[in-house]
């Protein structure tokens, strides 16, 4: 198993940025595909963004493709999203999401574990 908490949530201005990390512990880091989910008030929990085990390959939601970047450091076991130019729409809980299988990067259902998420908010 690995367990997973995420950090760096916060309210900022649009046309701001904002880091989040996912410190995971547990079994082998490397052993896990990673991705960023989101869900806003009263809507169901989306795809952010996703990357390989080694990290060689990221997948990113249209929404947010050229505006967020994914990435890890294994040896550090940590997971990172950094968002930049970001809108009120972006505003959501923000979970980290980690899987040992073979499953979908994009759906929610492709992963076994997850954070207990870190708000974002982003004023208008």
């Amino acid at each position: 198993q690995v367990q997973l908490v995420e950090s760096g949530g916060g309210l900022v201005q649009a046309g701001g940025s904002l880091r989040l990390s996912c410190a995971a512990s547990g079994r082998t880091f490397s052993s896990y595909r990673m991705g960023w989910f989101r869900q806003a008030p009263g809507k169901e929990r989306e795809f952010v963004a996703a990357i390989s085990r080694s990290g060689g390959s990221t997948f990113y939601a249209d929404v947010v493709k050229g505006r967020f970047t994914i990435s890890r450091d294994n040896a550090k076991n940590m997971l990172y999203l950094q968002m930049n130019s970001l809108k009120p729409e972006d505003t959501a809980v923000y979970y980290c999401a980690a899987d040992d299988g073979v499953g979908s990067y994009t759906l929610s259902r492709g992963y076994d574990y997850w954070g207990q998420g870190t708000q974002v908010t982003v004023s208008s």
